[in-house]
């Protein structure tokens, strides 16, 4: 392989996240890096105190808008830290004195949650899937909620294990709050059931070192007095989410990400053809005479994150292997728990879950 080549070799990225970006945004974003709209400097020189920056900014927040069918009564802001500093700073602004908050565990993320919630107040844990193996979510009737909790927290896709929830929460009352990381702007979904949405970008939004928080502005109103600027959801919605300098080019990508997906036909059509990718994989597993095993439960398997095992870790590394020779990357599960994982966010290609499928049924022929 010449440099040109090497230059410009793309594989298909079935990592967790950081994921595929769409191609089109990575063109565009490398066609503007020296310079953006012949403003003769980078969007990572540019002062985010500038009018051009704050089109970008404004850009971004109407794009998630848009997308997800936001209210007035919501606002929307960007911060850093992750998904895991939300973990953090959901129960320093929300979680009252002397309350509790309701949390609902189906994977290793919501259980990470908890850990940190309860070194800022009481914890509820409604349900907790591990006795399992965070193989199901539960069922909307089946919750019990704390009458006056100071909200609900629960994830919405987990990616470790690959279940989904495939309806919205409804806290009946009580403030609901999602880590939507993994499935955001997968698929249409009902705001209103919604208080707070918090995701790290690097799977459908745009690159890592972006969080994505929606928040319902009246919630703001209970933050309590005193918080560290930069852990204050209040400070950040008052300063534009720039109490500080924010991540530029990493909300520049947020906004480009959005208009791809408008072109695309919104999220109403990329969660058609997001059922489809996955589809083709859940029926190579499905068909294989159980050389494939998926993790999850049928009635809750991930849009996004594909888990299953091969008979034996060895021919789970065998495969892995053999992929990546075949310019497929990532699909290793999570070091926790093995076995393979295919992650297929948005921007992935359908062409890569269709060369995985090829791939699955030769490899099984082989190895019986």
């Amino acid at each position: 392989m010449n440099i040109a080549e090497k230059r410009f070799r793309r594989v298909f990225n079935f990592s967790s996240g950081p994921g595929t970006l769409p191609l089109p945004v990575l063109e565009r974003a490398r066609d503007e890096l020296l310079s953006l709209d012949g403003a003769g400097m980078s969007v990572m020189e540019m002062s985010h105190r500038s009018d051009k920056f704050g089109e970008i900014l404004d850009s971004a927040r109407k794009g998630i808008c848009d997308l997800l069918a936001l209210t007035k009564s919501y606002t929307v802001l960007f911060l850093q830290g992750g998904a895991t500093m939300q973990f953090s700073m959901v129960p320093m602004n929300l979680l009252r004195n002397g309350d509790s908050a309701d949390y609902v565990i189906t994977g290793a993320w919501g259980e990470k949650a908890v850990n940190e919630t309860k070194k800022f107040g009481n914890v509820n844990v409604v349900y907790d899937d591990k006795p399992g193996g965070y193989r199901n979510v539960p069922r909307q009737d089946a919750l019990m909620f704390t009458p006056h909790a100071s909200y609900i927290h629960y994830t919405s896709n987990e990616t470790i294990d690959g279940v989904e929830f495939k309806y919205d929460l409804d806290g009946h009352g009580v403030p609901v709050v999602c880590d939507a990381s993994s499935n955001i702007l997968s698929k249409p979904i009902d705001i209103r059931k919604y208080d707070l949405i918090y995701a790290g970008a690097q799977k459908n939004i745009g690159p890592s070192g972006v969080t994505v928080v929606i928040v319902k502005k009246e919630l703001l109103e209970r933050v309590p007095k005193g918080l560290p600027a930069l852990l204050d959801y209040r400070i950040f919605a008052g300063y534009d989410s720039m109490p500080n300098t924010p991540n530029t080019w990493g909300i520049y990508l947020v906004s480009l990400v959005c208009n791809w997906l408008k072109e695309m036909g919104g999220v109403e059509k990329i969660a058609v053809i997001n059922a489809e990718k996955a589809k083709l994989i859940y029926d190579a597993i499905d068909s294989s005479d159980g050389f494939y095993a998926g993790h999850a439960e049928r009635s809750c398997r991930s849009l996004m994150n594909l888990t299953f095992r091969l008979p034996t870790p060895e021919l789970d590394e065998q495969f892995c292997a053999e992929a990546e020779k075949n310019e497929m990357s990532g699909l290793r599960g999570h070091r926790s728990v093995g076995g393979i994982r295919a992650s297929i966010y948005n921007a992935f290609p359908k062409e890569g879950v269709e060369r995985l499928v090829e791939f699955m049924s030769d490899f099984a022929s082989r190895n019986r």
